[in-house]
């Protein structure tokens, strides 16, 4: 993929998750939402560092200790490992870059 807003397709049941790179300790992962949200009984719990970007759209981010963030285009945060969250909310459209690191 040699542009990040290429090939998004314009229907989308579910996410779609592209892993751009990876290597020892990084992943570098594209996802495309469209009004999903992780179901309310799950939360992620990650080993390694999670940078997250929005390039479009709107994503809201609840951590399990109550704070909730809105990222908007080009916000961004970073998630500590085993730091548990969940998307509550996407946008139609919406387009994530994701950088996972030790």
């Amino acid at each position: 993929m040699p542009n990040l807003f290429q090939d998004i397709p314009l229907d989308l049941t579910e996410e779609q998750l592209e892993t751009i790179t990876s290597g020892r300790s990084v992943r570098i992962e594209r996802i495309v939402s469209n009004g999903h949200a992780t179901p309310e009984d799950e939360w992620y719990d990650q080993d390694q560092n999670e940078w997250v970007l929005i390039l479009k759209g709107r994503g809201d981010i609840e951590f399990e200790d109550g704070r909730s963030i809105r990222l908007r285009k080009g916000d961004h945060c970073l998630i500590s490992p085993h730091e548990r969250h969940r998307v509550t909310h996407t946008d139609p459209h919406t387009l994530w870059l994701e950088v996972h690191f030790d």
